[in-house]
């Protein structure tokens, strides 16, 4: 599978663009970092938004990213910029010429992550697509915080992913993660410290050594240990993020037994099939949802339905989208290859329900593939016009 979504025919490869949200405190910059320096040879793109005179979060990632961070400045994202605005740091991040694969908004603590939500599927830049909101919180202060925010259920409802941090800080972890799960609508939820959870949870990794004509983050970590010395990490006990039970860990993974922190791992379902799929069984599934799910990514073949082409699907939370792509000569046998991500998933009900959705009928039903189209992206679509694949809640 290739880092960024498929553009379907004839466009540019399309950048996922995450929303990272959380009120005050929570440790979005700690997981941005996080990320930067364990993505293997990936390379992220970085917007920060800051509320004050100082830029904090900006001057802790600087350092990670250089010219591939874009700083707003003092005030809320969703406030101080409009749509216009978001695409020209867009524009700089997406050019084909930095050669990044992921983009990521860190909001400011006040900012609205409905309204970010919105700006990001309202960009008119085709090289982006939608990857997801993640909503971080505190576990620690996450009662005190539903208090003085009670805004926050609002938010944690409509998050694709939530990130439970310090969770070894919490005096009850697990009626934080209980309640969190409860006010989520079956988003993912996942425990972390120090806000390590697996890279390729959020995003498709590429291997440290695709990483070219720089050095890499992983490297210089690599290079500490081996000198016994693992800079401001923490060690120790707190390394036990008490996620969800042992899933798959991905590719940004490959040395992390060498540094001695494991992070919050995802579970990961394969799904593979020779028969054609039912486009209207498929999206009775995809709308379905099933609790803990976060993305899915992969080809699907309608057989009858569409015999030139396969769909490139692009699906993260509640936004969906399909791709298609003209069959290659040879491509044979023809596939359905999907990779399901999610945390506490049940990889057999799963499969399941996806067996569930293959159709062997000779012929196809005429309008059979009118719902499936309805999320295959209209380039003439304007700004601002309601997406049919992002359900709001």
């Amino acid at each position: 599978m290739s880092q960024s979504s498929s553009p379907g025919p004839g466009g540019p490869q399309q950048i996922p663009v995450v929303v990272l949200a959380g009120f005050l405190g929570s440790g979005k910059t700690t997981l941005l970092n996080h990320l930067l320096h364990r993505s293997g040879g990936t390379r992220i793109g970085a917007v920060v938004n800051d509320f004050g005179a100082i830029e904090i979060d900006a001057m802790a990632v600087a350092g990670a990213l250089g010219d591939s961070t874009v700083s707003l400045g003092n005030g809320c994202l969703c406030c101080a910029v409009d749509v216009g605005e978001l695409d020209v740091y867009l524009e700089r991040l997406a050019d084909p010429a930095t050669g990044i694969d992921v983009i990521v908004i860190e909001a400011s603590g006040l900012a609205e992550p409905q309204e970010l939500v919105r700006m990001v599927l309202a960009s008119e830049n085709p090289r982006v697509v939608y990857g997801g909101l993640v909503e971080v919180v505190d576990a620690a202060e996450f009662l005190d915080t539903r208090q003085r925010h009670p805004e926050i259920d609002r938010h944690l409802a409509i998050a694709d992913l939530v990130v439970v941090n310090k969770v070894d800080r919490a005096e009850d972890g697990e009626r934080v993660l209980g309640l969190v799960r409860s006010l989520s609508k079956g988003a993912a939820v996942v425990a972390a410290t120090y806000g390590r959870i697996d890279p390729a949870f959020l995003f498709d990794c590429r291997p440290s050594e695709e990483r070219i004509g720089q050095l890499s983050f992983d490297d210089l970590h690599l290079h500490d240990d081996l000198q016994g010395n693992d800079g401001a990490e923490p060690r120790g006990g707190d390394d036990d993020t008490g996620g969800e039970g042992g899933g798959a860990r991905g590719e940004c993974d490959a040395h992390e037994d060498h540094l001695g922190h494991l992070h919050t791992a995802y579970d990961s379902v394969a799904f593979v099939s020779d028969l054609p799929m039912n486009p209207r069984r498929l999206l009775d599934f995809l709308d379905g949802r099933s609790d803990g799910l976060y993305r899915i990514k992969g080809y699907v073949d309608f057989g009858p339905h569409d015999t030139r082409n396969r769909y490139s699907v692009h699906a993260v939370g509640r936004f969906l989208r399909f791709y298609p792509e003209p069959w290659a000569p040879g491509d044979e046998p023809r596939l359905t290859q999907l990779v399901l991500i999610g945390t506490g998933i049940d990889a057999a009900a799963l499969t399941k329900e996806l067996e569930a959705c293959k159709d062997d009928a000779p012929r196809a039903d005429e309008h059979s593939m009118w719902g499936v189209l309805r999320y295959v992206p209209d380039k003439e679509q304007e700004a601002g016009e309601p997406d049919p694949s992002y359900d709001t809640p």
